[in-house]
């Protein structure tokens, strides 16, 4: 069963209420996000899973308005356009080597799975965390200071309190709303690759 955007979100099977009620909302306040917040939600990245305990995970985010317009300038124009309101900016980044020097085939998975924990926890804390690909990566390693031959800038991530959607552009103010998700169907089987797929 699938649901339009902007329908209500309602799991085809149970689950806890924090998975449906997760999204990436583009309004956001200038209510700041508090250093305690900010200490929760990179508490719960800290716990999330990885390949033997690596933890290959770091997070570079800006609260101060110097930090705050370096980050934002790094973000495409479609996201300058709503993530400037945002009170916080962050980029989540993957060491790409174990501890040992070895390559690590598992970091981008685990640091994955770090972002999503911090993206539950701004939801338990009444915040919204929205996750963006839209950046220039070539210059991120510059700015941001990452060895590109140890790391991967894998995302940005806007940080706050949802506001208006009447403050969005038109474009993005009719996509302000959760949207859906393909069936369990589409993506889980039994055994081998579907033929339709391969």
């Amino acid at each position: 069963m699938t649901h339009p955007p902007g329908a209500a979100r309602i799991p085809d099977a149970p689950v806890d209420p924090q998975f449906p009620r997760r999204w990436s909302p583009r309004s956001f306040t200038a209510e700041p996000v508090t250093q305690d917040e900010l200490r929760s939600l990179f508490e719960a990245a800290r716990w999330a899973p990885s390949s033997g305990n690596e933890q290959p995970w770091i997070y570079l985010y800006a609260n101060s308005p110097d930090d705050h317009r370096r980050f934002l300038d790094l973000l495409d124009n479609g996201n300058q356009s709503w993530a400037f309101r945002a009170p916080v900016l962050a980029f989540v980044i993957a060491r790409q080597h174990t501890r040992k020097g070895n390559p690590n085939r598992t970091a981008q998975f685990d640091t994955g799975s770090s972002w999503m924990s911090l993206a539950l926890q701004a939801r338990r804390l009444g915040l919204y965390a929205h996750g963006m690909a839209g950046f220039d990566v070539d210059r991120s390693y510059h700015v941001l200071h990452v060895p590109r031959d140890r790391y991967s800038v894998m995302a940005a991530i806007a940080i706050g309190h949802r506001g208006d959607p009447s403050v969005l552009a038109e474009k993005n103010r009719v996509r302000e709303s959760p949207n859906s998700r393909n069936p369990v169907s589409a993506f889980a089987f039994p055994g081998v690759m579907p033929e339709e797929l391969r």
